[in-house]
């Protein structure tokens, strides 16, 4: 499994006349499929009156196949949805979803002709996305003594650990996020720093 990948940080939309119909492949992200399924309905409203809203996406990592599905909406089985799919998961980007408008123009095209037609945009949209890095992280959790707490968020803070609570008892109880493959690094500095009373505990 891979400690980070790409994601989509924006929206692309590409825009295409094929054979007098009209082409329009929304790429954005996608880390779920609820996500996909509002996105879907934005972009009804926002090209009513449509002939076909095909889609797909990949809500995992690149290439994953456990969080993915795609829909060719009434074209020919195979024409749209599952080549639409092929080039998300071969875009070495995850968290992705692409959202093909099609307005009928009166020529049809032939399955052959709805797979170059529906995978176009896609080619042009996946060189034109912008994307950010995306870092894996583990829940962690540690209790730290008051005193220490100043320096448990200095060495969070050193492995870009993300604070996400802190609960104060008699003693400080901090919950976190950490990059995989740094948390036995953290461990070491917390046992040095606290003579090897602290530990964090972490969820794979």
């Amino acid at each position: 499994m891979s400690e980070c990948y790409l994601i989509p940080a924006s929206e692309c939309v590409v825009e295409e006349d094929i054979k007098h119909s009209r082409f329009i492949s929304i790429l954005f992200h996608c880390s779920d499929p609820q996500m996909m399924k509002e996105q879907l309905e934005t972009v009804k409203y926002r090209y009513p009156n449509a002939n076909h809203y095909c889609y797909a996406f990949v809500c995992g990592q690149p290439k994953s196949t456990l969080s993915s599905g795609s829909s060719d909406d009434g074209e020919p089985s195979g024409s749209a949805g599952r080549p639409m799919l092929a080039h998300l998961q071969g875009s070495d980007i995850g968290e992705i979803g692409v959202i093909v408008v099609r307005y009928f123009g009166g020529t049809k095209l032939g399955v052959g002709g709805l797979v170059r037609a529906y995978s176009s945009g896609i080619k042009q949209g996946l060189k034109r996305l912008e994307t950010t890095l995306k870092q894996l992280r583990y829940p962690g959790f540690l209790e730290c003594e008051y005193a220490q707490l100043t320096d448990v968020e200095y060495f969070l803070t050193q492995y870009d650990a993300v604070i996400e609570d802190k609960l104060f008892t008699d003693k400080v109880k901090v919950s976190f996020s950490i990059g995989k493959g740094k948390e036995q690094a953290l461990n070491r500095d917390l046992a040095l720093m606290s003579q090897g009373r602290l530990v964090a505990t972490f969820i794979p």
